[in-house]
């Protein structure tokens, strides 16, 4: 992904529509409602899906951070994430929001660090009261089928593109923790086009605002360099195949794949869709884009101000 000018043409737009200014408001002005926060990230991108806005936003509230969609990523990465979250101070857990994996750690770790708060407020006089987080992230990361799993029903919508949930929403859990559901929330400027590839990548970004053939292409090379193994396995490719350059490589997927139009010319655009749904899906492996070495200091001084 060494193509900045690529990238820089997809991503030079401000991403901040009228609902997430919104939901920046929502979560300023209802944070002191709750004990703690539950800050999910997708376990492929925990840098690129972690909003500098949401730190500012919660203040000085116990954070854990839910690595989300864990079966979908490179689990020796992911592992170095929670150390890398471990030596910051913070709680960082491996979940998986559809099968529930991880959901029961979750909701004791929420529980505990509410504990000081829930006792303090009966010691003053008010009534025993449930545990209440809030879940925070960006969009598609999966907070409501998080919830859902959670509440055991369909409480939170659920469709697997960015802007769903629009406003917040109060869940109480069966195990005595109550959950602020807001809507996701990107950052006002993608100063990094790298960050705002990844985002695409994962669909937390919709199609619809991107060149969806030249995020594929950049996907498709990314995966080739770092995860051959991977390819190969999914579209049956010897070795030496894998040492074709990437058109080639292209070609011979969209021959194996039937993406063929009339002449025998390879349909490209089809072989990037193929590629994109089979990465999603997770067919593609187990793959992650961000590592703990790529984490810098964020300045978003700037980029906070209302709109």
């Amino acid at each position: 992904m060494e193509n900045n000018e690529t990238k820089n043409e997809l991503f030079s737009k401000t991403w901040f529509p009228g609902h997430m200014q919104k939901t920046k408001r929502i979560i300023r002005d209802n944070v002191k409602l709750v004990d703690v926060v539950i800050e999910l990230l997708d376990a492929r991108v925990p840098l690129s899906s972690r909003n500098p806005l949401i730190s500012e936003l919660v203040g000085a509230k116990p954070v854990i951070v839910a690595l989300n969609k864990s079966d979908l990523a490179d689990p020796a990465v992911t592992k170095s994430w929670q150390e890398y979250f471990k030596g910051n101070g913070i709680s960082a857990i491996t979940i998986d929001a559809m099968s529930g994996k991880g959901l029961k750690q979750l909701t004791a770790i929420a529980t505990k660090l509410s504990k000081s708060k829930t006792e303090k407020f009966v010691s003053k006089g008010g009534n025993v009261r449930s545990a209440r987080a809030m879940v925070v992230g960006i969009p598609n990361v999966g907070k409501s089928s998080l919830i859902n799993k959670l509440s055991g029903a369909s409480k939170a919508k659920v469709e697997n593109r960015p802007g769903v949930t629009r406003d917040k929403q109060w869940i109480r859990i069966a195990n005595g923790l109550e959950l602020l559901d807001v809507p996701g929330i990107l950052w006002p400027k993608l100063d990094d086009p790298l960050v705002g590839l990844k985002l695409a990548f994962i669909g937390s970004i919709s199609d619809e605002a991107v060149d969806i053939a030249a995020v594929a292409h950049e996907l498709f090379k990314f995966i080739v360099k770092y995860y051959p193994d991977n390819i190969a396995a999914r579209y049956k490719l010897t070795a030496e195949q894998l040492k074709y350059d990437n058109n080639d490589l292209l070609e011979l997927i969209g021959q194996k794949r039937g993406c063929i139009q009339k002449g025998g010319i390879i349909d490209v655009e089809k072989v990037y869709r193929v590629l994109v749904t089979d990465f999603r899906s997770g067919k593609l492996g187990k793959i992650s884009f961000d590592r703990p070495d790529e984490v810098i200091v964020s300045n978003t001084d700037s980029d906070t101000e209302e709109q």
